[in-house]
């Protein structure tokens, strides 16, 4: 088989010699059962290049399981990893597989593998080493048959140094590494998948054509593209549904990529774009470009609670002093603590459109501690 035939079998689009070096790699590797370690930026497409890698496997008539590391609350990771027997804990009312036996036979894809939690870690590294494990609060082990696909846009060497995440799981699944470039290192494949993504529209949506200008496309080419393919595809799909006639022009497409017109531009009226603009990564580029007005309500929410806060202080003192007249607080006005946060994580979810990575971002709390937070406040 080609590289172009093995392109078209598994919807890989692109011609720069930086995905065919790709492509030849994965061609090698996936008729062997090799552990493979996908690195590269959010948005390049790291779980199109793991399918491919299962689907030309012999495990290709088996399942492939997919993982986001990043999206399990860490009290539910090793059950949902190695699945549990019923009893094993509060709500465990039957017995329930894992990832890892879904998976029997097919490919394990864990996605953000560096979220996750490091005392997790040794008990996925003996899994993955003696292909056997222990359901929370089974007595006998399990013995499964799975090939391990990893993926991860962090740099795990340096979370090695820095104590973050195993050594010995690090080199266990770097047996091939394969480096996902960002979209700006390979421009060339810009234009392929632009049409891709054209026609992918067009057809979803029973239109017979859609067409973009030639300034359009240069602009698209010169774009620098923090958010990779990803970016790519959501751009155009909403341009399409934008377009007047079906016809994308470069001056949407200014709007839609938030580009100043009045800063100096270079070539064909194209906007120079600094040195430090293009090595922003896609989530420094929402944080600065689009939550903007999102950390100016958040400001005032902030005032909001300070205010609550010193009002409370206020009534405390004058309980303390027995100097309260009941009549002058109104108690229905106190809103409880709990419904104040509870209150504030929805504003946020709704102000990133329940992005959770950017609401926990936004309130000051990581990943897991909002998911703790979404359950115990059922917010769904």
């Amino acid at each position: 088989m080609t590289v172009r035939e093995f392109q078209k079998q598994f919807g890989i689009i692109g011609s720069s010699q930086e995905l065919k070096n790709i492509i030849i790699t994965i061609m090698q590797v996936a008729k062997s059962d090799v552990s493979v370690l996908l690195i590269g930026e959010s948005g390049t497409g790291k779980e199109v290049f793991a399918k491919a890698i299962h689907n030309s496997s012999h495990r290709a008539s088996n399942k492939l399981i997919s993982v986001n590391c990043g999206a399990i609350p860490e009290n539910l990771f090793e059950s949902e990893l190695f699945g549990h027997v019923k009893g094993s804990y509060t709500g465990a009312i039957d017995n329930r597989k894992g990832y890892f036996e879904l998976a029997d036979g097919g490919t394990l894809f864990l996605d953000e593998i560096g979220e996750m939690p490091y005392h997790l870690q040794v008990k996925l590294l003996r899994a993955i080493e003696y292909k056997e494990f222990l359901k929370v609060g089974a007595e006998t082990v399990t013995k499964v048959d799975v090939r391990i696909i990893a993926a991860t846009n962090r740099d795990l060497e340096e979370e090695v140094e820095n104590k973050r995440f195993r050594k010995d799981l690090y080199y266990r699944l770097k047996s091939v590494v394969i480096h996902i470039p960002p979209l700006r290192e390979r421009k060339s494949d810009i234009d392929e998948l632009v049409f891709y993504f054209l026609s992918q529209y067009a057809n979803k949506n029973h239109i017979e054509e859609i067409s973009i200008t030639d300034e359009a496309k240069e602009l698209l080419r010169n774009y620098h593209w923090p958010g990779n393919v990803r970016e790519l595809k959501s751009v155009i799909e909403t341009a399409c549904a934008l377009s007047n006639d079906y016809v994308i022009t470069d001056k949407l497409l200014y709007k839609l990529l938030r580009i100043d017109t009045s800063i100096q531009v270079v070539g064909n009226n194209l906007p120079k774009l600094s040195r430090n603009f293009e090595s922003r990564n896609f989530e420094e580029s929402i944080e600065k470009d689009s939550l903007l007005p999102i950390k100016a309500a958040l400001v005032e929410i902030k005032k909001d609670l300070i205010d609550l806060k010193l009002a409370i202080k206020e009534i405390m003192q004058r309980q303390n002093s027995h100097k309260v007249d009941d009549d002058y607080i109104h108690y229905d006005e106190i809103t409880p603590i709990k419904e104040l946060e509870k209150r504030e994580i929805l504003k946020a979810l709704n102000l990133t459109k329940w992005n959770k990575r950017l609401t926990a971002k936004l309130l000051g709390i990581n990943e897991r501690t909002l998911y703790r937070k979404l359950d115990e406040y059922n917010i769904k």
